[in-house]
């Protein structure tokens, strides 16, 4: 797990000046120290897979780029809030939000987890796709990679409910190379529920990566 995590550290290493790249037919900023999505299959995934909620509000927890938080906006959410603790991930974001010229719909925000966020930020839709590899990130490109202890996973449940209307959905993308049962011991522990909405197995150099919708419903 690692080992494919550091050979996908090192191509993105390789990024040291500002440049564009393709995703879903469209055309994207990306500045260094920035998680790159056309690197990984999983970015269109994700895009497709998402419920936006048309007419509502989306939050997406470690923006990056900015790409979903774009998408979500030009798929009809009223209001879409990012958040990332990377400097570079929240300028990356702000530029893509104005190349697609929804910046007027989409907020961003620095800060860990929803440490931006006030009592009032309440939304329809809070998804992250997460740094789902167990290790110690050396600088704010691998915090994209590596959670320690899965300490960014339980701030996540710990302080969703907080931010989610009601009936509000919560939503994770992980993949069959994380722990997905510390995952869902984490969210039993802050009153979570999981379950699978989508999954998808690709091809990779190093054999099949299997990356996966999951949703958390409060238990009760």
């Amino acid at each position: 797990m690692q080992e494919l995590a550091y050979t996908l550290l090192t191509r993105h290493r390789e990024i040291t000046t500002p440049r564009t790249f393709q995703l879903l037919g469209m055309e994207w900023d990306l500045l260094p120290g920035v998680y790159a999505p056309h690197l990984s299959q999983s970015s269109a995934l994700y895009a497709e897979w998402l419920p936006y909620p048309v007419h509502g509000s989306f939050c997406e927890v470690g923006s990056g780029t900015g790409y979903i938080s774009v998408l979500a906006a030009l798929r009809g959410c009223a209001s879409v809030t990012a958040l990332d603790i990377s400097e570079a991930a929240v300028e990356n974001t702000r530029r893509n939000a104005e190349r697609h010229r929804v910046d007027s719909v989409v907020r961003v925000a620095r800060g860990d987890m929803f440490e931006p966020l006030t009592g009032e930020d309440r939304f329809d839709v809070i998804y992250w796709n997460s740094n789902f590899v167990e290790g110690e990130p050396a600088d704010a490109l691998e915090r994209a990679f590596f959670d320690p202890g899965y300490a960014a996973h339980a701030a996540f449940f710990r302080g969703a409910s907080a931010h989610l209307e009601p009936g509000g959905r919560l939503l994770l993308g992980f993949t069959d190379l994380g722990d997905e049962r510390r995952v869902h011991a984490l969210a039993a522990e802050h009153g979570w529920r999981p379950a699978l909405l989508r999954a998808a197995k690709c091809g990779t150099e190093n054999g099949h990566i299997e990356y996966r919708l999951l949703e958390f419903t409060q238990a009760g």
